[in-house]
């Protein structure tokens, strides 16, 4: 990953069970220019794991993306992300069950919520998933970054857990 230019990036909150297989997937992602783990979507302000895990803070694990939208776009970021999560289980990936592991695209203006929704229709079309698309999409609110442990945990810890992985898929993109 490469320095960020701020005037050129733009960014994006993703969130598709755990966050440790999410970021070692979209991080080699080209355009992908900085990741970090974290938790958004709930209520909890300053939500830290020990408070996540127990299911009961709204939060769900989350990646926060920043990309180079001229290398990009932001609706093939979403596509690569419905290849590397199964959109379809509610509260769901692999073994991590609960409401911090649902899938959900955080969107921060109209635009990302009307790509967001325009790719769900798209790959529910598309028939590569047998079941419907159940990734919430939703407004982004807060961020909160994960404890330093997460960052970056699968480069860290290379025996580490994941249930993430990339699907050989067309998904209906063009």
């Amino acid at each position: 990953m490469n320095t960020t230019d701020h005037s050129t990036s733009q960014t994006a909150y993703l969130a598709g069970g755990c966050f440790w297989g999410m970021e070692e997937l979209v991080r080699v992602i080209s355009g992908v220019l900085e990741t970090e783990v974290g938790y958004t979507g709930g209520a909890t302000p300053d939500a830290r794991y020990e408070q996540v895990k127990t299911g009961k803070t709204g939060h769900a694990e989350s990646l926060k993306i920043v990309f180079n939208p001229q290398q990009l776009s932001y609706r093939h970021l979403l596509f690569e992300f419905f290849r590397l999560h199964n959109p379809t289980t509610r509260h769901q990936q692999g073994n991590d069950i609960g409401t911090q592991y649902r899938s959900a695209i955080f969107y921060l203006d109209d635009e990302q919520q009307r790509t967001a929704e325009e790719v769900i229709r798209t790959i529910d079309t598309s028939g590569d998933w047998k079941a419907k698309v159940v990734t919430e999409v939703v407004p982004f609110k807060e961020f909160y970054r994960a404890e330093e442990y997460h960052q970056k945990y699968l480069i860290k810890n290379r025996g580490g857990y994941t249930c993430h992985y990339i699907r050989r898929m067309n998904l209906g993109e063009e």
